[in-house]
């Protein structure tokens, strides 16, 4: 938890009673490899931190998995539409590696952010971070050759490439995994 409490304080002072309350509110699990922590279809109702392991949105379209995104040490996860709008999920969210996770219930957040201006700071950066993560991710995604798309991920995620099925991340990329073998080949 002093991970996640100095991850925090980076966004803004985290005072001892902020502590308290948010400190109250937590809870703690565990997941296998391969153990699915959200299906598509239900509702996303906790915020994820990850203390160990790795976890990997994904979708299906066509019979076929497509991931959306890749979630680590010191990452929160969430299913953002099913979370935030509270509907059924589209994707589903499994863990790639055993896992540790502290989480908090959506009422949860929803009653600390009521009741502190403190913590709503906290929130609104988070939430500014990891939009313009996504952001990041679409414009590489979309204006980018399948090599550029590559080395994007090998520059800001090159952990990625060791712990991640080929498979998987040349789907995060929207490439071929004959394309992801040769770049990586010649990479």
């Amino acid at each position: 938890m002093d991970t996640l409490f100095a991850l925090l304080s980076q966004l803004g002072p985290v005072s001892e009673e902020l502590k308290s309350q948010i400190s109250a509110k937590l809870q703690f699990a565990k997941f296998k490899r391969k153990q699915t922590i959200l299906w598509q279809g239900n509702v996303c109702d906790n915020l994820f931190f990850v203390s160990k392991g790795l976890l990997r949105a994904y979708y299906e379209k066509d019979n076929e998995e497509i991931t959306s995104w890749f979630m680590m040490e010191n990452d929160f996860i969430i299913s953002v539409l099913s979370f935030f709008r509270r509907i059924k999920s589209y994707e589903s969210i499994e863990a790639l590696e055993s896992c540790e996770l502290i989480y908090i219930t959506y009422d949860d957040l929803m009653e600390l952010y009521a009741n502190s201006l403190e913590f709503n700071i906290i929130g609104r950066k988070l939430t500014e971070h990891y939009y313009c993560k996504s952001e990041e991710r679409l414009l590489a995604i979309r204006k980018q050759t399948a090599f550029e798309k590559y080395e994007f991920l090998i520059q800001n995620y090159p952990d990625l490439a060791q712990r991640v099925p080929s498979k998987y991340i040349a789907s995060y990329l929207g490439i071929t995994q004959e394309t992801f073998s040769r770049i990586k080949a010649i990479y």
